[in-house]
Protein backbone atom coordinates (compact mmCIF):
# COMPACT_ATOMS: atom_id res chain seq x y z
CA UNK A 1 0.00 0.00 0.00
CA UNK A 2 2.67 2.72 0.90
CA UNK A 3 4.46 1.34 -2.34
CA UNK A 4 1.36 2.36 -4.38
CA UNK A 5 0.81 5.40 -2.72
CA UNK A 6 4.35 6.85 -3.74
CA UNK A 7 4.22 5.86 -6.97
CA UNK A 8 0.96 7.77 -6.99
CA UNK A 9 2.60 10.79 -5.46
CA UNK A 10 5.50 10.75 -7.97
CA UNK A 11 3.14 10.88 -10.78
CA UNK A 12 0.48 13.49 -9.33
CA UNK A 13 4.39 15.59 -8.82
CA UNK A 14 5.06 14.93 -12.91
CA UNK A 15 2.15 15.74 -13.89
CA UNK A 16 2.01 19.66 -11.95
CA UNK A 17 5.32 19.90 -13.18
CA UNK A 18 4.35 19.30 -16.59
CA UNK A 19 1.35 21.89 -16.41
CA UNK A 20 3.81 24.32 -15.07
CA UNK A 21 6.23 24.29 -17.41
CA UNK A 22 3.32 24.51 -20.13
CA UNK A 23 1.86 27.85 -18.31
CA UNK A 24 5.31 29.46 -18.56
CA UNK A 25 5.36 29.29 -14.58
CA UNK A 26 8.51 27.03 -14.48
CA UNK A 27 11.00 26.92 -17.14
CA UNK A 28 14.42 24.85 -16.14
CA UNK A 29 15.54 23.78 -19.33
CA UNK A 30 18.13 27.09 -19.82
CA UNK A 31 19.11 27.28 -15.98
CA UNK A 32 22.73 25.19 -16.91
CA UNK A 33 23.46 27.65 -20.32
CA UNK A 34 23.84 30.77 -17.46
CA UNK A 35 27.24 31.92 -18.07
CA UNK A 36 28.66 33.71 -14.59
CA UNK A 37 30.65 37.02 -15.33
CA UNK A 38 32.36 37.80 -12.19
CA UNK A 39 35.28 36.41 -10.11
CA UNK A 40 37.37 37.77 -7.47
CA UNK A 41 39.19 39.14 -10.13
CA UNK A 42 37.14 40.39 -12.73
CA UNK A 43 39.03 38.42 -15.11
CA UNK A 44 36.42 38.95 -18.10
CA UNK A 45 36.13 42.78 -17.59
CA UNK A 46 37.87 45.54 -19.02
CA UNK A 47 38.31 49.03 -16.62
CA UNK A 48 37.86 52.18 -18.50
CA UNK A 49 37.77 55.83 -16.66
CA UNK A 50 37.92 59.45 -17.39
CA UNK A 51 37.04 62.16 -15.44
CA UNK A 52 36.05 63.38 -11.99
CA UNK A 53 33.18 64.95 -13.65
CA UNK A 54 32.76 68.47 -11.99
CA UNK A 55 29.84 70.32 -11.47
CA UNK A 56 29.26 72.79 -14.14
CA UNK A 57 30.66 70.23 -16.64
CA UNK A 58 29.25 71.23 -20.38
CA UNK A 59 30.39 68.21 -22.36
CA UNK A 60 33.74 70.03 -23.50
CA UNK A 61 36.90 68.18 -22.49
CA UNK A 62 38.16 69.19 -19.28
CA UNK A 63 41.06 71.49 -18.77
CA UNK A 64 43.56 72.49 -16.03
CA UNK A 65 44.02 75.36 -14.18
CA UNK A 66 46.44 76.94 -17.20
CA UNK A 67 43.95 76.10 -19.56
CA UNK A 68 45.59 72.64 -20.77
CA UNK A 69 42.86 69.95 -21.82
CA UNK A 70 43.54 67.07 -19.55
CA UNK A 71 43.63 63.51 -20.88
CA UNK A 72 41.00 61.22 -19.90
CA UNK A 73 42.62 58.19 -17.33
CA UNK A 74 41.97 55.65 -19.93
CA UNK A 75 41.70 51.40 -20.53
CA UNK A 76 42.62 49.53 -17.44
CA UNK A 77 44.94 52.49 -15.61
CA UNK A 78 47.27 51.14 -12.48
CA UNK A 79 46.55 52.78 -9.11
CA UNK A 80 42.70 53.31 -9.27
CA UNK A 81 40.72 51.54 -7.25
CA UNK A 82 36.82 52.26 -8.58
CA UNK A 83 36.13 48.82 -8.97
CA UNK A 84 37.12 45.99 -6.50
CA UNK A 85 35.18 42.49 -5.40
CA UNK A 86 35.00 40.94 -2.08
CA UNK A 87 33.32 37.81 -0.71
CA UNK A 88 30.69 38.07 1.28
CA UNK A 89 28.79 34.28 2.16
CA UNK A 90 29.24 32.88 -0.83
CA UNK A 91 28.47 35.62 -3.32
CA UNK A 92 31.58 37.58 -4.80
CA UNK A 93 30.25 41.35 -4.09
CA UNK A 94 31.87 44.17 -7.00
CA UNK A 95 32.00 47.46 -5.65
CA UNK A 96 31.86 50.57 -7.74
CA UNK A 97 33.17 53.62 -5.57
CA UNK A 98 31.52 55.97 -8.40
CA UNK A 99 34.61 57.90 -7.66
CA UNK A 100 35.45 58.57 -11.50
CA UNK A 101 32.83 58.57 -14.32
CA UNK A 102 33.87 55.46 -16.42
CA UNK A 103 32.73 52.02 -16.46
CA UNK A 104 33.79 47.88 -16.44
CA UNK A 105 33.25 47.09 -19.91
CA UNK A 106 33.09 42.95 -20.76
CA UNK A 107 35.61 41.62 -22.85
CA UNK A 108 33.48 39.77 -25.09
CA UNK A 109 30.31 40.81 -27.22
CA UNK A 110 26.95 39.46 -26.91
CA UNK A 111 24.05 39.27 -29.42
CA UNK A 112 20.42 37.61 -28.58
CA UNK A 113 20.88 36.95 -24.51
CA UNK A 114 19.36 37.61 -21.37
CA UNK A 115 21.31 39.21 -18.84
CA UNK A 116 20.83 39.46 -15.57
CA UNK A 117 22.14 41.40 -11.96
CA UNK A 118 21.53 42.48 -8.70
CA UNK A 119 22.16 45.70 -6.93
CA UNK A 120 22.33 47.72 -4.45
CA UNK A 121 22.95 51.38 -3.43
CA UNK A 122 26.71 52.49 -1.12
CA UNK A 123 26.51 55.66 0.67
CA UNK A 124 29.22 57.88 -1.44
CA UNK A 125 28.02 60.22 -3.50
CA UNK A 126 31.03 62.30 -5.48
CA UNK A 127 31.57 65.89 -7.18
CA UNK A 128 29.16 65.95 -10.08
CA UNK A 129 26.08 63.97 -7.85
CA UNK A 130 26.34 65.11 -4.41
CA UNK A 131 23.31 66.95 -4.50
CA UNK A 132 21.42 64.74 -7.74
CA UNK A 133 20.66 61.16 -7.22
CA UNK A 134 22.70 58.12 -7.41
CA UNK A 135 23.18 57.22 -10.79
CA UNK A 136 24.84 54.04 -12.84
CA UNK A 137 23.13 51.72 -15.84
CA UNK A 138 23.55 48.99 -17.73
CA UNK A 139 25.05 49.81 -21.42
CA UNK A 140 24.15 47.05 -23.77
CA UNK A 141 25.10 47.00 -27.67
CA UNK A 142 28.59 48.80 -27.12
CA UNK A 143 30.84 49.60 -29.92
CA UNK A 144 33.19 51.92 -31.15
CA UNK A 145 35.51 53.91 -29.22
CA UNK A 146 35.13 55.04 -25.56
CA UNK A 147 34.18 58.04 -24.70
CA UNK A 148 32.01 58.67 -27.80
CA UNK A 149 29.02 60.70 -25.57
CA UNK A 150 28.80 63.43 -24.13
CA UNK A 151 30.14 62.72 -20.41
CA UNK A 152 33.26 61.36 -22.82
CA UNK A 153 33.24 58.07 -20.53
CA UNK A 154 31.35 55.60 -22.21
CA UNK A 155 30.85 53.42 -26.01
CA UNK A 156 28.22 54.22 -28.50
CA UNK A 157 25.56 52.41 -26.83
CA UNK A 158 21.89 51.35 -25.47
CA UNK A 159 21.24 52.17 -21.75
CA UNK A 160 19.36 50.39 -19.28
CA UNK A 161 19.36 53.26 -16.10
CA UNK A 162 20.13 52.34 -12.60
CA UNK A 163 19.05 55.34 -11.09
CA UNK A 164 17.22 56.37 -7.47
CA UNK A 165 13.33 56.06 -8.82
CA UNK A 166 14.08 55.42 -12.09
CA UNK A 167 15.54 52.04 -12.60
CA UNK A 168 14.74 51.20 -16.21
CA UNK A 169 14.54 54.54 -17.94
CA UNK A 170 16.10 54.34 -21.59
CA UNK A 171 19.22 56.83 -22.64
CA UNK A 172 20.36 56.87 -26.08
CA UNK A 173 23.80 56.89 -25.65
CA UNK A 174 26.08 59.13 -28.58
CA UNK A 175 24.42 58.61 -32.14
CA UNK A 176 22.59 55.30 -31.21
CA UNK A 177 18.53 55.34 -31.65
CA UNK A 178 16.39 52.79 -30.61
CA UNK A 179 11.97 52.63 -30.78
CA UNK A 180 9.73 52.76 -27.67
CA UNK A 181 6.31 51.91 -26.00
CA UNK A 182 5.76 55.50 -24.88
CA UNK A 183 3.23 58.21 -24.32
CA UNK A 184 4.66 61.10 -26.68
CA UNK A 185 5.88 64.26 -24.97
CA UNK A 186 4.07 67.67 -24.26
CA UNK A 187 5.76 71.08 -23.67
CA UNK A 188 8.74 70.31 -20.97
CA UNK A 189 8.00 67.12 -19.64
CA UNK A 190 9.61 63.21 -21.11
CA UNK A 191 8.53 60.05 -22.97
CA UNK A 192 6.94 57.67 -20.83
CA UNK A 193 7.29 54.58 -21.51
CA UNK A 194 3.75 52.45 -21.77
CA UNK A 195 2.39 48.64 -22.94
CA UNK A 196 -0.58 50.41 -24.57
CA UNK A 197 1.02 53.19 -26.67
CA UNK A 198 2.23 53.29 -30.16
CA UNK A 199 6.10 52.88 -30.44
CA UNK A 200 8.19 55.92 -30.59
CA UNK A 201 11.36 56.79 -32.06
CA UNK A 202 14.23 58.30 -29.39
CA UNK A 203 17.91 59.41 -30.50
CA UNK A 204 19.74 62.70 -30.36
CA UNK A 205 17.70 64.28 -33.75
CA UNK A 206 14.09 62.63 -32.31
CA UNK A 207 11.54 65.42 -32.12
CA UNK A 208 11.37 63.47 -28.51
CA UNK A 209 14.64 63.37 -27.46
CA UNK A 210 17.28 60.59 -26.55
CA UNK A 211 15.43 59.96 -22.68
CA UNK A 212 12.30 57.81 -21.83
CA UNK A 213 11.71 57.42 -18.59
CA UNK A 214 10.35 53.89 -17.37
CA UNK A 215 6.51 52.91 -16.73
CA UNK A 216 6.50 52.60 -12.81
CA UNK A 217 8.68 52.44 -9.87
CA UNK A 218 9.82 48.79 -9.25
CA UNK A 219 12.90 49.59 -6.82
CA UNK A 220 13.47 48.29 -3.35
CA UNK A 221 14.43 50.11 -0.37
CA UNK A 222 17.93 51.94 -0.11
CA UNK A 223 19.51 49.10 1.77
CA UNK A 224 17.90 45.70 -0.30
CA UNK A 225 18.73 43.99 -3.62
CA UNK A 226 17.20 45.14 -6.69
CA UNK A 227 16.93 42.16 -9.71
CA UNK A 228 17.38 43.51 -13.00
CA UNK A 229 16.58 41.77 -16.45
CA UNK A 230 17.39 43.01 -20.04
CA UNK A 231 16.75 40.31 -22.83
CA UNK A 232 17.75 41.23 -26.16
CA UNK A 233 16.68 39.72 -29.61
CA UNK A 234 16.38 40.43 -33.15
CA UNK A 235 16.81 44.33 -31.97
CA UNK A 236 14.30 44.01 -29.45
CA UNK A 237 14.98 44.58 -25.98
CA UNK A 238 12.74 44.51 -22.93
CA UNK A 239 14.33 46.03 -19.41
CA UNK A 240 12.87 44.30 -16.45
CA UNK A 241 13.10 45.75 -12.58
CA UNK A 242 12.14 43.39 -10.02
CA UNK A 243 10.20 40.53 -12.30
CA UNK A 244 8.19 43.85 -14.13
CA UNK A 245 8.42 44.87 -17.55
CA UNK A 246 9.11 48.57 -17.42
CA UNK A 247 9.95 49.93 -20.96
CA UNK A 248 9.66 47.67 -24.37
CA UNK A 249 12.00 48.54 -26.88
CA UNK A 250 12.95 47.44 -30.73
CA UNK A 251 14.55 48.84 -33.83
CA UNK A 252 17.79 49.12 -31.79
CA UNK A 253 20.53 50.73 -34.39
CA UNK A 254 23.05 53.68 -34.39
CA UNK A 255 22.84 56.93 -36.71
CA UNK A 256 25.88 56.71 -39.59
CA UNK A 257 27.84 59.51 -40.58
CA UNK A 258 25.77 59.67 -43.75
CA UNK A 259 22.77 59.85 -41.83
CA UNK A 260 21.96 55.81 -42.42
CA UNK A 261 20.09 53.77 -39.95
CA UNK A 262 22.63 50.92 -39.39
CA UNK A 263 21.13 48.05 -36.87
CA UNK A 264 22.86 47.93 -33.60
CA UNK A 265 22.07 44.35 -32.46
CA UNK A 266 25.82 42.99 -30.78
CA UNK A 267 28.31 44.05 -28.66
CA UNK A 268 29.90 44.10 -25.40
CA UNK A 269 28.26 45.00 -22.03
CA UNK A 270 29.18 48.55 -19.47
CA UNK A 271 28.19 48.82 -16.05
CA UNK A 272 28.75 52.62 -15.52
CA UNK A 273 30.41 54.54 -12.71
CA UNK A 274 29.26 57.70 -12.36
CA UNK A 275 29.31 59.80 -9.23
CA UNK A 276 27.60 57.21 -6.98
CA UNK A 277 28.44 53.87 -4.84
CA UNK A 278 27.00 51.09 -6.13
CA UNK A 279 27.46 47.34 -4.88
CA UNK A 280 26.49 44.32 -7.79
CA UNK A 281 26.72 40.92 -7.60
CA UNK A 282 25.30 37.55 -9.44
CA UNK A 283 26.26 39.25 -12.90
CA UNK A 284 25.48 36.53 -15.87
CA UNK A 285 24.31 35.86 -19.41
CA UNK A 286 22.62 33.46 -21.13
CA UNK A 287 22.41 33.33 -25.02
CA UNK A 288 18.24 32.62 -26.15
CA UNK A 289 17.30 31.57 -29.28
CA UNK A 290 13.65 33.21 -29.28
CA UNK A 291 11.92 35.61 -26.69
CA UNK A 292 8.67 33.49 -25.25
CA UNK A 293 5.52 33.87 -26.77
CA UNK A 294 4.40 36.18 -24.16
CA UNK A 295 6.68 38.43 -24.72
CA UNK A 296 6.76 38.39 -28.27
CA UNK A 297 3.05 39.75 -27.44
CA UNK A 298 4.44 42.57 -25.74
CA UNK A 299 5.84 43.92 -29.32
Amino acid sequence: MTIGKNILMLLLLLTSCSELKKEGKQDTSNILDWEELVDSNLSKWDVYLSYQIQPGYNGTQPKDNKGNLIPPIGLNPKGYDVFTTFQEEKNVIVRNTGEFYGCLITKEEYENYHFQLKYKWGDKKWAYRKNLLKDSGILYHSIGPMGAEYWRSWMLSQEFQIMEGHTGDFWSQANSAIDIRAYKPESVLDPMAHKSQDFITLSMNSPYRNYCLRSGNYEKLHNEWNTLDLYCFDGKSLHMVNGEVVMILKNSRYIDEKGNDVPLVKGKIQLQSEAAEIFFKDIKIRKIDSLTQKQQDLF
